[in-house]
């Protein structure tokens, strides 16, 4: 299943040994590059398949550039505009800093303060992590929690709180603020916070407030409504053997909140870049502070020796300045923003294919350019990272072999439960096991090894409700599953097998 943005391309971020002289950035600089840029443009979009896509770049404090390419949707004739709502993933997540460094400004909270000052039902496995957890900690991807715990829980019904207390069971894999692993839920914490300090009803509310409303980004929503209802939006799309277009759901990105739930346009992004680019500044207005801005634009935990993740905000370090960027992926669609702290120059990049990989290819492209760096070919990298992936995903589904149900697979059915999650059930139908999580009237199908019988693949089924969500992840299991045994051989547990699912149900006595 798919995530609320990945940063698995920041490796294409990759910089020669060349230090070419830096060029003075210029509007007609930047114009020259425009034949260049859609040149390439095309061809990642042939090369990901990408149906839509939509451009915008600021310099000097306007948007000098904007442009819809491909179709809204595949098959159909209704072309991308620079209007086009696109969702935008996880660039939601540098709106959430922003909103922080707001309240910082504000004195309504600091960034150095414990989080359960404000949430104090906040915990992690670890105790002393968890009462050392900062607010800076929630948006800064150095938890040393495996990356992507728990995302998959919306996509099974879970709700907003369930996944916060779903990190109380989530093992410390890394080194707390050492390790770089990126994470969903904190930001959804955070959002709790920032909602509380603010006296807001919800997290949007309170950027809609501060952000949103000031920037003139009105065309900026966090729903699954507002987008369907948006006469021109894009549809998104993931791909199969070619894109196939998929439907919205509250689920995914929506669920996510202030880590992934923004749906946006080039033209609002681009006031959002002006911000930035402005230092908190907009026209006559400080929204934010230079000083607490930069505190979310300075690196944090190192991704790679050239790129640091900051906070809401990749860092890039390149040989001819710094380029701070966030890219954001949900199942149907791709983006990426960011922009030249130095230059003046922004670039937003959205397409309708669930793949943030082409846009962050693109602005790479573009980066190098206005900055005079080494000039690579960065779609033909990430085509060839992302085929490359393809053909792992191929054979590590290659390696569950399915074969028959054991005849002893009676003695697995019954009730397990979970801290967290409730209840699994566990019954026979038809001749296979399927699993039914009563919270959420989840049903998964059990496909049982030919190896081990004891061990299973569990797929999601089209059950009410629940057939959106098949659609949008397509027909893969959310986890592996293994029934373990006590000392006297009985069932006593049902695990989880899944690093982003890390969780054990124990069996009901009597079951």
């Amino acid at each position: 299943m798919k995530h609320c943005g990945s940063l698995v391309a920041a490796a294409l971020f990759t910089l020669a040994a060349v230090h070419p002289s830096k060029a003075e950035i210029t509007g007609e600089r930047l114009q020259a590059l425009l034949p260049g840029l859609e040149k390439q443009a095309a061809a990642g979009m042939k090369e990901f398949s990408v149906p839509g896509m939509a451009i915008g770049i600021v310099f000097d404090d306007r948007l000098i550039y904007s442009k819809g390419f491909g179709v809204k949707t595949i098959d159909k004739a209704d072309r991308v505009t620079p209007d086009t709502i696109f969702q935008i993933g996880s660039t939601t997540k540098a709106f959430l800093a922003t909103s922080l460094a707001q309240a910082v400004d504000a004195g309504r909270l600091k960034w150095a303060d414990p989080v359960i000052d404000h949430i104090p039902t906040f915990q992690l496995a670890d105790p002393w992590i968890s009462r050392d957890f900062r607010i800076l900690d929630l948006a800064a991807q150095r938890s040393g929690l495996t990356p992507y715990v728990n995302d998959d829980l919306t996509l099974l019904g879970f709700d907003k709180q369930t996944l916060i207390q779903s990190l109380r069971v989530a093992p410390q894999t890394g080194i707390f603020r050492s390790q770089f692993g990126y994470l969903n839920i904190p930001h959804m914490v955070a959002g709790e916070v920032l909602a509380k300090v603010n006296g807001s009803p919800s997290w949007y509310e309170s950027v809609k407030r501060t952000l949103l409303d000031p920037l003139g980004m009105s065309s900026t929503t966090a729903t699954l409504e507002a987008i369907t209802q948006t006469a021109d939006h894009a549809t998104g799309h993931r791909f199969a053997e070619r894109p196939v277009a998929i439907p919205f759901h509250a689920a995914f990105p929506y669920a996510y909140g202030p880590a992934g739930a923004f749906n946006s346009n080039v033209k609002d992004m681009a006031q959002w870049l002006r911000l930035q680019l402005g230092r908190g500044h907009f026209g006559e207005k400080a929204l934010v502070s230079e000083e607490n801005l930069d505190v979310t634009w300075t690196p944090r935990v190192a991704m790679s020796e050239r790129v640091s993740y900051a906070v809401g905000w990749v860092v890039n370090a390149t040989p001819n300045g710094r380029v701070i960027w966030h890219n954001g992926g949900t199942p149907g669609f791709g983006a990426h923003a960011g922009f030249l702290p130095d230059g003046r120059t922004g670039i937003v990049i959205l397409t309708n294919l669930g793949n943030a990989a082409m846009a962050d290819a693109l602005a790479q492209w573009f980066y190098d350019r206005v900055l005079g760096n080494p000039e690579v070919d960065n779609i033909a990298l990430a085509a060839a990272a992302m085929r490359t992936n393809r053909e792992l995903q191929r054979k590590q589904a290659a390696a569950f072999i399915p074969g028959p149900l054991a005849p002893s697979a009676g003695v697995l059915v019954g009730s397990y439960v979970s801290p967290v999650l409730g209840t699994a059930t566990v019954a026979a139908v038809d001749g296979k096991l399927q699993m039914t999580l009563e919270k959420t009237d989840a049903v998964a199908l059990l496909v049982s090894s030919k190896d081990d019988p004891n061990l299973f693949s569990a797929r999601l089924m089209a059950t009410a409700g629940y057939e959106p969500i098949v659609a949008i992840a397509g027909d893969v299991p959310f986890t592996q599953i293994r029934f373990e045994r006590d000392g006297s051989g009985s069932i006593a547990e049902l695990r989880w097998l899944s690093p982003e699912l890390p969780h054990v149900f124990t069996r009901q006595p009597g079951q």
